[in-house]
């Protein structure tokens, strides 16, 4: 398995080879317009937070002593969880938001790379002290575990630069277009409902597209071989400020229809998540937590304030 680092610059090079057909007319500038890969990050950091501090249990054990232990999975991808370009120091927006909430509690970040399947135990068991890593709440997962949000959980809809599509936001505006989705996703989903509402308004529906290779879609999107892609916004976005390549035309929340709420994800019951929950609401306030958004162009993603335990996605 090549490291995360080669799949991004693999990823790079095959979007890059798509400029050359794109038309020479600008577009949007992106929100980010450069991506610091090295280890040495230089983080946006938050000041301590004494009203968080004191709401830390009396005698809580983290995982270890003065640090906050956070799992991030290794395979989240760009921009949320990569490796660094020396393959071994993990970096992007879910690290960043780590180390918000660990400076506010007066503690030293301990990032612990994890797959997905391993974090719910490692975090029941308090091998982590936290999760962040693009957890979605449902109600299954409110049984065995506290949440604080940070994010919402979106997806994106994604054009070339100089398409003449503006705009994507109700099932007539995909009438006819070639779009790349995932299949069996809630995308997919969207997509398929729109469909059903075109027709019977006796409107042309959309032709789904269907790849599994990420760059080979990003490619398409910018060749005009297809219209628009939509999946989750994070990884259209990254595209986005590495090339410029693509532009974002329209959002439509993860759980359609229903809210999704990502969030940073703690043992039940054991007294955290209400000092993170402080913490997240003091780096809101503080700006810093818009920092972290803007420097992964994770904008359209941010939240007013932090919910502990909010409705979820149902089981």
């Amino acid at each position: 398995m090549l490291a995360n680092t080669a799949r991004l610059a693999l990823l790079t090079i095959a979007i890059g080879l798509a400029q050359p057909v794109l038309a020479a007319e600008s577009a949007t500038p992106p929100t980010v317009q450069k991506i610091n890969l090295s280890p040495d990050q230089q983080r946006i950091r938050a000041p301590r937070n004494e009203e968080a501090i004191a709401q830390i249990p009396q005698g809580f054990k983290f995982a270890q002593p003065g640090k906050f232990t956070v799992a991030v999975s290794g395979t989240a991808g760009p921009p949320l969880a990569l490796l660094a370009s020396d393959d071994k120091t993990t970096i992007g927006s879910e690290a960043d938001t780590a180390q918000l909430v660990a400076d506010s509690l007066g503690l030293q970040l301990n990032v612990v790379q994890t797959s997905w399947e391993d974090w719910p135990l490692g975090v029941s068991s308090g091998k982590y002290d936290a999760v962040i890593s693009n957890v979605t709440v449902t109600e299954a997962r409110k049984k065995r575990f506290d949440f604080a949000t940070y994010r919402k959980d979106v997806l994106g809809f994604y054009v070339k630069a100089n398409s003449k599509i503006t705009s994507i936001k109700q099932a007539s505006d995909i009438a006819g277009l070639k779009i790349i989705v995932g299949s069996g996703t809630n995308q997919e989903k969207v997509l398929l409902a729109w469909n059903e509402e075109n027709e019977k308004a006796g409107i042309k529906p959309a032709l789904l597209q269907y790849y599994d290779d990420v760059a080979a879609a990003q490619l398409a999107v910018q060749s005009g071989r297809v219209d628009a892609t939509f999946g989750p916004n994070a990884l259209s976005a990254y595209s986005q400020a590495l090339t410029n390549g693509i532009k974002r035309v329209g959002i439509v929340n993860g759980g359609w229809p229903r809210r999704a709420d990502i969030a940073v994800t703690t043992r039940k019951d054991n007294g955290l998540v209400k000092p993170i929950h402080t913490a997240l609401q003091g780096v809101i306030a503080g700006g810093q937590y818009d920092q972290v958004l803007k420097r992964w162009g994770l904008d359209v993603e941010r939240i007013d304030q932090s919910e502990i335990n909010p409705p979820g996605l149902p089981d």
